[in-house]
This record gives structure tokens, C-alpha cells and sequence, in this order.
């Protein structure tokens, strides 16, 4: 499959906007291979070929073990994730499918025992935009080289 156009030259500002947003990521706090394998699951479920190849590299270079990597998927079916990490990919698969409905007072409720408010936000907001970037690659076929 070849990719549509190329999004970057043909809308810079939009881009520009876009990568901008990663610096705010960056300023939450969060921890960073918190925030790559919630950007690998959500790109997971979104079928996001290009963010997934990124977000898996990215969390080996941060020093995320290989196993927990290949079953990020199957984060239930382990004990590889600790409490706080699961209450962050329940939240990630509810808010990446909300057309799917789901039990968002669970999710929720996991969240908030293991995250600040401020830390739920940052998050969320996290989530919202590896949504964003899959919409993109996902719709105008952008793959991993």
C-alpha cells in the first residue's frame, strides 16, 4: 500500500501544531514508558501499523523489557503490568473505543486510585492524542519504513 500524500508538506501549520503537542506531553510528568505503551495500545486498537513500529521502539529505547512490549495487548492475561500501569491501559482501551461503550465508571474508577487528578488529565490528554496521530497514518496510509 502506498501512501496517500504526504500530510507533512501539504498542511505544515497543521503539523507544526501537531508536533507541538509533544512538547506538552513531554512537560506532564507522566512517566515516559507509562506514555509509550499507552500510545502502543491505543495504536493497537486503532490498527495504527506505523504508530505501533515507533511506539515499540521507542519503549526499548527507553528501556521497557521486550516481553511486556510483545503483550501489551494482552495486558490482562499477565502479571507483567503493575496496578497503576493496567488502570492506565483500561483507560486508554476505554477512551480509544468510546463508540464501543464499555464500563467507563470501572475504568474510571481504577484511574483514580492510582492517579491524581492532574495526572488523569495529563493522560487522557495523552490518549486523545495518539488518537489524533492514528487518524492520521491510519487514513492516509503512512507505514513504517
Amino acid at each position: 500500500m502506498k501512501a496517500r500524500f504526504n500530510y507533512y508538506t501539504a498542511s505544515p501549520d497543521t503539523m507544526k501544531a501537531m508536533f507541538n503537542t509533544q512538547a506538552a506531553i513531554d512537560a506532564t510528568g507522566l512517566d515516559k514508558r507509562l506514555i509509550a505503551l499507552v500510545e502502543l495500545r491505543a495504536s493497537q486498537i486503532n490498527g495504527c501499523a506505523f504508530c505501533m513500529h515507533m511506539h515499540a521502539a521507542q519503549a526499548r529505547k527507553l528501556g521497557e523489557d521486550n516481553a511486556r512490549i510483545d503483550t501489551v495487548a494482552g495486558w490482562r492475561d499477565t502479571d507483567w503490568f503493575s496496578e497503576r500501569e493496567q488502570a492506565a491501559l483500561g483507560w486508554t482501551e476505554y477512551l480509544t473505543r468510546l463508540s464501543q461503550g464499555g464500563d467507563g465508571d470501572a475504568a474510571y474508577e481504577a484511574l483514580a486510585e492510582h492517579f491524581s487528578e492532574k495526572e488523569r488529565s495529563d493522560l487522557s490528554y495523552v490518549i486523545g492524542v495518539i488518537n489524533m496521530w492514528n487518524r492520521f497514518s491510519v487514513g492516509f496510509q503512512t507505514h513504517p519504513e
